[in-house]
C-alpha cells in the first residue's frame, strides 16, 4: 500500500450518498443564497435532530469563517471573548477573530479543556477590578467539542459554565467542528439535544465529518443576532449556491448518516489508541490520538503514512497526531499496524 493519511479528518473529498445526491438534483433550478427547498429540508431535520424547533439554523461555509462570523455578531465593539489557550481561535485561524475587532482573551488549558473554577475565578477577579471600563469587556466564552486535543466536557462540566455565563450574562459559543466524533464517543455523556440547551450557539461541523464543505450555525432558541444573514455574507461565508450545502446536511441528517460515519472515525480511532497504547501524550476519547515518537520513529514512518507533529518535548520526543475520519478503513489502520509492529 503507498503512503497513507493520518494527518486530519478532511483529506477525503465527500461520503458517497452526498455526492450521489448532488449529481441527482444538478439540474433542478433552485433560488441562491440558502433560499432553496434542499436547504428548508436539512435545517428542519437539524432543528428535530436538535430538539429545538424554533432553532434559527444558518448554513456557512467552514470553520474559520463561521467562528469568527458568529463572534463578531454576538459581540459590540468593545467586547472580546474567553477561551483557551490552545482553544483553534486563539492559535489556528491567523487572527481571524482579531481582525473583526475582538481580542480573544485566554485563559490555563487542562486536557484542551476550560476549567469551570478557573473560569468563575476570572470573572469574578475582572468584575472586582475598578479599572475594569478601560479594558476589553468578556462578551461570550467559547468551548470547542471535541477540543483540539480531542477531549470532551462532561454533562457536568458543561452545565457548570453554562450556569457561570448564565450569572454573568455572557453566551456560551461551541465550536462543533468535529461535533459527530465528540457526541459518538462512548465517553461522551451528552446527547446532540442536551448539548443544544447547555448553549447559546454551536455549530455541527460538515467539513470534518462527511461533507465537501459546510457548517450548520444553529441558535438553539431562535435567539438569532439582528442582521446575522449580512454578517455572514459581509465576512464571506455565504454560498451563492446555498443548495450545496443544503443538500449536504439534508443528506447527513437522513437515516443517522451524520453519526454513522461519525462512529466508523472511532471505532478506528480506538484501534490507533490501542497501537500507541503506553506512549500517548493525552487521554482522548474521538477521533484524534496523540503519540509520542522519538525523532527515529517519526523519521521511520514517514514515507509510508503521514501524520503531524504537534509539538517538540524539552527532552526531543515529538508528540504526533494521527486523526482518523468518517471515511478511515480497517485495511488502513491494518496498515499502520504492521508498520508499528514490524
Amino acid at each position: 500500500m503507498s503512503s497513507i493519511s493520518f494527518t486530519c479528518d478532511y483529506c477525503e473529498g465527500a461520503h458517497p450518498l452526498i455526492l450521489q445526491a448532488l449529481e441527482q438534483t444538478n439540474m433542478v433550478q433552485v433560488q441562491g443564497y440558502g433560499e432553496d427547498c434542499f436547504c428548508r429540508i436539512a435545517k428542519e431535520k437539524i432543528r428535530t435532530a436538535c430538539g429545538c424547533p424554533d432553532a434559527g439554523v444558518y448554513f456557512l461555509v467552514g470553520g474559520t469563517q463561521t467562528n469568527a462570523t458568529v463572534i463578531d455578531a454576538m459581540l459590540r465593539g468593545y467586547e472580546g471573548v474567553l477561551a483557551v489557550e490552545t482553544g483553534h481561535i486563539a492559535v489556528h485561524e491567523s487572527g481571524a477573530v482579531e481582525s473583526s475587532g475582538h481580542k480573544v482573551i485566554t485563559l490555563p488549558q487542562h486536557a484542551g479543556k476550560m476549567d469551570p473554577e478557573e473560569l468563575d475565578n476570572w470573572l469574578a477577579r475582572f468584575h472586582a477590578d475598578e479599572t475594569w471600563p478601560h479594558m476589553v469587556y468578556p462578551g461570550m466564552v467559547y468551548l470547542s467539542f471535541p477540543t483540539e486535543y480531542g477531549t470532551i466536557y462532561s454533562k457536568a462540566e458543561l452545565t457548570r459554565i453554562h450556569d457561570i455565563c448564565r450569572r454573568y450574562d455572557i453566551p456560551l459559543f461551541v465550536d462543533g467542528a468535529r461535533l459527530g466524533y465528540g457526541l459518538s464517543s462512548p465517553a461522551c455523556d451528552l446527547s446532540l439535544p442536551e448539548l443544544a440547551r447547555l448553549c447559546d450557539v454551536f455549530y455541527i461541523g460538515g467539513t470534518k465529518v462527511g461533507a465537501l464543505c459546510g457548517e450548520a450555525v444553529v441558535f438553539p432558541r431562535g435567539n438569532v443576532p439582528p442582521h446575522f444573514f449580512t454578517t455572514v455574507k459581509q465576512h464571506g461565508a455565504l454560498l451563492a449556491k446555498g443548495r450545496l450545502l443544503g443538500i449536504q446536511f439534508d443528506t447527513l441528517f437522513t437515516d443517522d448518516l451524520y453519526f454513522k460515519i461519525s462512529r466508523n472515525a472511532i471505532g478506528h480511532a480506538m484501534r490507533v489508541k490501542e497501537l500507541f497504547r503506553g506512549r500517548l501524550y493525552i487521554d482522548s476519547p474521538t477521533n484524534q490520538q496523540f503519540p509520542v515518537l522519538t525523532e527515529a520513529e517519526a523519521e521511520a514512518l514517514k514515507g509510508k503514512v503521514e501524520f503531524e507533529v504537534w509539538e517538540k518535548l524539552p527532552d526531543g520526543r515529538l508528540v504526533t497526531r494521527f486523526a482518523t475520519s468518517w471515511a478511515t478503513t480497517k485495511e488502513q489502520v491494518d496498515y499502520l499496524e504492521t508498520l508499528i509492529n514490524g
